[in-house]
């Protein structure tokens, strides 16, 4: 009882260190600027099930995912890390460019599923952490992984939902400085995808 403590633990921190609730609002209320209330709510409801669901995907099929198209975790990483990158980059120049435009496109084909579900939600790092804590483990570390990033989405969910009462609180002054903040953030947290990707192809990893 006390490892399946210690594990739960251990996963509740790696998900959530991975996920970030709190920073990734600021990343909602970018993308969903102008949107009503009701497509915000779409969108955080559509994306955090996805999300969800692709983890679970690559929890339970991971291994054989990756074996069956010939996926390499590195090229996996660097991929994910240009997208993060691209992301973070437009944040930080304030662009409302085609991934943040919520005109005549259709939510779950773009802004949940793509950049909000995967890669903010359910990117690289959080995929491979979650493969990670289920390599030759039993059927409860599985069961408890899917447990806890369930209850990692549904924080990220009311996080989300109460972003806009949190955004009067502080003002919209502080929410852009934020949102340049994480843009840097984020385009950085990309970078370093891509470099520990290139490290992985080349070995380099110490």
């Amino acid at each position: 009882m006390d490892n399946l403590i210690t594990f739960s633990i251990a996963v509740f921190t790696g998900f959530f260190a991975i996920t970030n609730p709190i920073s990734n609002m600021t990343v909602f209320v970018s993308l969903t600027q102008g949107a009503d209330d009701k497509t915000k709510n779409d969108i955080n409801k559509r994306s955090n099930f996805i999300a969800f669901i692709i983890v679970t995907v690559f929890v339970l099929l991971g291994k054989y995912i990756f074996e069956l198209f010939n996926i390499s975790i590195p090229a996996f990483k660097i991929t994910g890390g240009i997208l993060i990158f691209y992301i973070g980059f437009e944040m930080l120049q304030s662009k409302k460019s085609d991934v943040k435009n919520l005109k005549n496109v259709h939510i779950d084909e773009n802004i949940a599923v793509s950049p909000l579900a995967i890669p903010i939600l359910a990117g690289p790092g959080t995929i491979v952490t979650a493969m990670n804590f289920v390599s030759n483990a039993e059927l409860i570390h599985i069961i408890l992984v899917i447990a806890i990033f369930g209850s990692m989405s549904l924080i990220t969910f009311f996080t989300f939902k109460l972003s806009d009462l949190i955004v009067k609180v502080v003002g919209h002054n502080v929410i852009s400085v934020i949102g340049k903040i994480m843009g840097l953030i984020i385009a950085i947290i990309g970078t370093g995808m891509i470099i520990t990707g290139i490290k992985l192809c080349f070995n380099l990893m110490p």
